[in-house]
């Protein structure tokens, strides 16, 4: 089957005792059984969930994986695939990455004992460089938040295969209707479900999904024992929006592109981050291993803060706000908002100015958005 049929369909068949077509919420904490150790297959919602279920089949049908896991926030996902490393572990990870998982690296998972190297996203030799005899786990976005960077997926799986290491892609930017990470040779993909999998900015969670029998078994287990997992309605909330994914990421693209053109040529910009755009450095990179570039633009304002304050102040339908992926357009500062967490001068250094902006691209209208823009421009 299709993606789009997948996305409807796949784990989601009509609920054999009332014939409903969309998936029951079962909200209930436990389950009768008929005899010790006899049950239908549930025993504690933490432990399995008829809703979450669903949703974790429909989770590994839409990436092209065997298993998928579901859990209360994408950092709930990000450290759940963090606990397979020990003290002693040691993880390369790409330079430009979300601030929470930065932060989580740095002021968390340092005091179990594992340590990260970061390093250039823009040069693939660099994770070769900077892998030690304890590296267990390369950590990358692609598109990277925020700066939009594109990571050869199959030529750093190559490394990772080499040095017997696990890679994992966060592949919330792109969402499994354009990218696949695992068909490109990752060992597991992470999403926020939070941001384009829920598309209505009206949940938190997270997924894992992976082909690697040996690696589910882990994380499976740790998602029980460390018990992040989202609710039975959450659950339902994520389903109902993988149903609609691709008819939305198909207009959060198109209205990207548009509004990335406008930008690239406008007097008041100074750069813009679009993989969509035959000017960015990785254009034909994005070309060959997504099949579509996505709903985020970012873009820096000549004149510094001030500027942007004053742009951000007349924006109407660009909504101040974190996160991204709903159907709404939002705008976020990522030096006060999603990278906070990294120092001023490390944030700097990686090239995340005072003046940069990221928007996620709605699915408006997109001469409404574009007019939006230019008002605050003026």
């Amino acid at each position: 089957m299709e993606f789009e049929t997948r996305a409807i369909h796949e784990g989601q068949q009509s609920d054999p005792q009332t014939g409903a077509v969309i998936v029951p919420i079962y909200l209930t904490s436990t389950y009768e059984q008929q005899a010790i150790g006899q049950h239908k297959g549930y025993e504690y919602s933490r432990t399995g969930n008829p809703t979450r279920n669903a949703l974790e089949e429909a989770l590994a049908s839409i990436e092209n994986a065997k298993y998928g896991l579901a859990f209360a926030s994408g950092l709930a996902a990000t450290t759940t695939v963090l606990s397979l490393l020990k003290s002693g572990d040691h993880i390369v990870a790409g330079d430009d990455l979300y601030g929470g998982t930065y932060r989580l690296l740095e002021r968390v998972v340092k005091n179990w004992g594992v340590t990260t190297t970061y390093v250039d996203i823009d040069n693939l030799a660099d994770f070769e460089t900077a892998i030690q005899p304890n590296t267990k786990l390369i950590w990358i976005e692609t598109p990277t938040n925020p700066l939009l960077k594109i990571v050869d997926i199959p030529a750093l799986a190559n490394i990772a295969r080499k040095h017997n290491i696990v890679l994992v892609v966060d592949n919330t930017f792109a969402s499994p209707y354009f990218q696949k990470p695992l068909d490109l040779g990752a060992d597991i993909v992470v999403h926020s479900t939070t941001k384009y999998l829920g598309g209505h900015s009206d949940i938190i969670g997270g997924a894992v999904v992976t082909s690697n029998e040996q690696l589910y078994t882990e994380l499976k287990f740790y998602q029980n024992a460390i018990g992040a997992v989202p609710s039975p309605f959450d659950s339902w909330l994520v389903l109902r929006g993988i149903k609609t994914l691709a008819v939305r990421m198909r207009e959060h693209e198109k209205n990207a592109l548009f509004l990335a053109e406008f930008l690239e040529k406008h007097p008041k910009v100074e750069r813009i981050y679009y993989p969509g755009l035959a000017s960015h450095e990785q254009h034909q990179l994005a070309k060959e291993q997504m099949s579509g570039f996505g709903g985020m633009i970012s873009l820096e304002l000549k004149g510094g803060l001030a500027e942007v304050e004053r742009f951000v102040s007349k924006l109407k339908l660009f909504l101040l706000a974190e996160s991204l992926g709903g159907v709404e357009s939002l705008l976020c500062y990522p030096a006060k908002m999603t990278h906070g967490s990294i120092p001023e001068t490390e944030r700097i250094k990686r090239g995340i100015k005072d003046n940069l902006i990221r928007l996620s691209v709605g699915i408006e209208h997109p001469l409404d958005l574009q007019a939006d823009l230019e008002n605050a421009f003026r």
